[in-house]
């Protein structure tokens, strides 16, 4: 007996990264690489929840963890744990990462401030306009809008 999925219902009730994960657990495609997209979207869910539990660490600069992180320390240590490689630093990321459009964001993508072409910060984005972040010195890991347009955003692959 084989399943059948009404996609355009389970899309709308489940949202996009979870219909992919439903289907590469019931061995369905629902696309040509469905089950790659499905196990990033998984990863970066669960990068984000590891930088969400990292909440209140300070800041240290070059810091990586596990207790202490700069912004791109972060972000290397939430995909680490999940057996993603990023570079050390914030402009190396962007440089590594695929590049998305604004309106293609999910949560786990990184978000990258920059000033010009240069990129100065990075966090990981957690839905409805907000990041988890290692923001400054005298700061702590935290949750936080975010607060400016110029703002570039990446996919981990």
């Amino acid at each position: 007996m084989t399943a059948q999925i009404h996609v355009p219902s389970l899309l709308a009730r489940a949202g996009t990264a979870s219909a992919l994960t439903l289907a590469a657990v019931a061995g369905t495609s629902l696309a040509p690489g469905a089950s790659v997209a499905a196990q990033a979207a998984e990863h970066a869910a669960q990068a984000v929840q590891i930088a969400a539990s990292k909440e209140g660490s300070p800041y240290q600069w070059g810091a990586t963890g596990p207790s202490r992180f700069d912004c791109s320390g972060l972000t290397l240590y939430s995909f680490k744990k999940v057996g993603k490689t990023l570079p050390r630093t914030a402009q190396a990321q962007y440089n590594r990462v695929r590049h998305i459009p604004a309106f293609s964001r999910h949560r786990g993508d990184l978000v990258f401030f920059h000033y010009g072409r240069s990129v100065y910060h990075v966090g990981i984005y957690a839905g409805h306009g907000k990041i988890w972040h290692s923001p400054k010195t005298g700061a702590v890991v935290r949750l936080e809008h975010i607060w400016s347009r110029s703002v570039w955003y990446g996919r981990v692959g």
